[in-house]
């Protein structure tokens, strides 16, 4: 007899994208991309960063986005939490190094504490608790739009001292391989947008198998490099410890704040979900642009955080929708009574008792007197039809 896999809870969200992460990178730790095959990959990564950027900026409705900047105050916080208060606590990590972080992982954790934020989760997390789904598919959309030059800025200010391999000759691929594209596939929006929404599910795909080749690369170059031996599991776990206490100050701050701020509860849930995420699609690319042969490690962080915060925000996803249900319900209030179930009671040969049976609607005796009731008038109802003709 063949028992059924064991399945993880439904408020445990495994991303099935992690784990083709995950065995993209078990993948180039055992078959590493080298000699002429570390050159094609390595074309073939710089040519699929460039098509992500593409179809970014061929998807992103430029309209939208400017009717979205009259709720400026939410954006602006938002903005605000992603590219300001991310990067301080990211800064203020730096005394955890060497004792806590390794160098190499404390510039991950920098890099990660710079890119933008996410659009698809933030939105989903914010459909499920009940809040602005509107003010989070903008502020998603502004934060990668500004992202894709506010994160390369910020990395040549915060990383040049922390080696992360960034530096001014690093503005031009940037441009060549960031921004240009996107300009491009904004440009020419009115005339590719069609065919990218009726396609949309294929180039999903096309997206994710990018991202995949990406990390391939990445990963193949720190394995020929050897950069792998300088992390520890021990070191791993701390970065994870380091990485849940950063997640949750930013969601306690984002939640806190936006009230103190005299955001409404839809708004707070937008905020929270969508200033306290990174964007993996949107980190990937570029730390392979900014961090080069180091990318490997670099990008480590950002794909432990991307699940975590996956994890978590379902959690509080589903924990504040379901209170907004029952708020609501409380709101509506006990359905009415009608006069037709006094009669009903009445017909049924008993008079109307006050008390918790006659008065919920799933009363065995309520339901029972309303059956009888039909079924003894219906025969009645019949002959008197049949007489009058």
């Amino acid at each position: 007899m063949r028992h059924p896999l064991p399945k993880p809870p439904s408020w445990l969200p495994v991303d099935g994208y992690i784990l083709a992460l995950v065995g993209t990178v078990a993948l180039a730790a055992l078959l590493p991309a080298r000699g002429p095959a570390a050159t094609v990959a390595e074309g073939a990564s710089t040519t699929a960063v460039a098509l992500l950027f593409f179809l970014y900026g061929a998807r992103l409705s430029t309209r939208e986005a400017i009717a979205g900047l009259r709720h400026w105050r939410l954006h602006l916080t938002v903005l605000a939490c992603t590219f300001a208060v991310f990067p301080v606590l990211g800064l203020a990590a730096r005394g955890l190094v060497p004792h806590v972080l390794p160098p190499a992982l404390h510039t991950g954790l920098l890099f990660l504490c710079l890119v933008p934020s996410t659009v698809q989760s933030s939105i989903a997390f914010t459909s499920l608790a009940r809040g602005n789904v509107a003010a989070a598919i903008c502020a998603g959309s502004f934060s990668s739009l500004v992202g894709i030059v506010v994160t390369p800025l910020l990395a040549g200010l915060v990383l040049h001292g922390s080696g992360g391999g960034f530096s001014a000759g690093s503005l031009v691929p940037i441009v060549c391989q960031l921004l240009l594209p996107f300009l491009a596939g904004q440009f020419l929006r009115r005339w590719i947008g069609p065919f990218l929404t009726r396609h949309k599910k294929a180039l999903g795909h096309v997206d994710r198998g990018s991202i995949l080749l990406v990390v391939y690369s990445a990963f193949s170059t720190g394995m020929a490099q050897g950069i792998w031996h300088q992390v520890s599991p021990l070191r791993l776990l701390c970065l994870l410890g380091v990485e849940a206490v950063l997640l949750a100050v930013m969601l306690t701050g984002t939640s806190y704040g936006a009230r103190r701020l005299g955001f409404g509860r839809a708004d707070r849930i937008a905020i929270t979900f969508a200033g306290s995420k990174k964007s993996l699609a949107a980190g990937l690319p570029m730390a392979s642009v900014l961090f080069g042969a180091q990318a490997g490690l670099a990008v480590l962080p950002l794909m432990l955080f991307h699940q975590m915060q996956l994890m978590v925000c379902a959690v509080l996803a589903r924990r504040w929708g379901a209170e907004a249900d029952a708020d609501a319900a409380a709101a509506a209030g006990p359905e009415p009574r009608r006069e037709g179930d006094d009669r009903a009671a009445a017909a049924g040969g008993g008079s109307y008792l006050p008390g918790p049976l006659t008065r919920s609607n799933d009363s065995p005796s309520t339901s029972g007197a309303l059956t009888e009731a039909s079924s003894s008038r219906t025969p009645d109802s019949s002959a008197s039809v049949s007489a009058r003709r």
